[in-house]
């Protein structure tokens, strides 16, 4: 029973945090950052060119280019991977089309385009974190950084930046201004901040190397209170050789003022060691997704 509501539970809970991540993304996009013409990197930076330049709606060029790119990815990447593009692709399509609506001609920061950017690429960099983190993808550029991936040996991340740069740089032509270029980069480098900030709050755990003569007391408060298991190392003093027992414990880092409280409770002579580990999966930790 407990494997089938796993089953449900898990995607149903990536879809939702997809959609979300879509809903942020597309309200920071065109509630501050198209408010004052700038261009950002990815797809909708190319999409928001051509608005510029046209007057015809990002979502429409996003779709349709995402369209073309799929279609191009299928024959390369496989029905996986079209798939896995195709959820977030569809949702940011649709929260960017239903923000085109609401917010047409509104700017919601007046006179502050350097604070409108900031806001809204920080909104943005959150959706698309919290996109990433669910195991989603919102197409455009990233499609285009996975094929050069497979056929060459260059990473995503550098083929975006480069790509990013070049559709940024672009608007130079449309705009002729080199303060939109340089609040582009800023777009970019907010975002990408506060898109590692969430997907490593996500992945967030500790590694605790606690010395401790009391140390089956502690073991047993790990497995019956704290609900987590532990290894237990043989060890020995470097200076008084005597036999020491060593219990490594790994926990989110939110559980960390809780385990120093009870280990001292225990005993005030113990010997902690904390350090931050990023991913660990596993039962009680994340999974792992390909």
């Amino acid at each position: 029973m407990e494997n089938v509501f796993s089953k449900i539970y898990h995607p149903i809970k990536d879809y939702i945090f997809i959609f979300v991540g879509t809903v942020l993304y597309a309200f920071g996009f065109i509630g501050f950052v198209m408010s004052y013409e700038i261009v950002p990197g990815g797809l909708t930076g190319v999409a928001s060119i051509i608005y510029y330049a046209t007057n015809i709606p990002v979502s429409i060029t996003y779709a349709l280019v995402n369209v073309l790119l799929l279609l191009f990815a299928f024959k390369i990447m496989g029905k996986k991977f079209v798939l896995n593009s195709l959820i977030g692709i569809v949702a940011l399509t649709l929260t960017l089309m239903l923000f085109e609506w609401l917010l047409k001609d509104k700017v919601l920061v007046h006179n502050q385009p350097f604070m409108s950017i900031v806001i809204g690429s920080a909104i943005g960099g959150v959706g698309l974190g919290m996109i990433f983190a669910a195991g989603g993808s919102t197409g455009g550029t990233d499609i285009v950084g996975a094929v050069v991936n497979k056929y060459r040996n260059v990473s995503i991340g550098r083929v975006l930046m480069f790509l990013d740069f070049l559709i940024i740089a672009s608007s130079y032509f449309l705009f002729h201004s080199v303060e939109k270029i340089v609040y582009g980069y800023v777009v970019v480098f907010v975002e990408v901040y506060m898109l590692d900030k969430v997907l490593n709050a996500n992945n967030q755990s500790v590694q605790f190397m606690i010395f401790s003569e009391k140390y089956e007391e502690i073991v047993h408060h790990i497995i019956n209170d704290l609900q987590r298991g532990c290894t237990i190392l043989d060890g020995q003093g470097g200076y008084s050789r005597e036999n020491v027992k060593v219990i490594v414990l790994l926990a989110k880092k939110s559980e960390s003022s809780m385990i120093f409280r009870f280990i001292k409770s225990i005993d005030k002579q113990a010997f902690i060691s904390q350090s931050n580990v990023q991913g660990v999966y596993g039962e009680g930790f994340d999974t792992i997704k390909s």
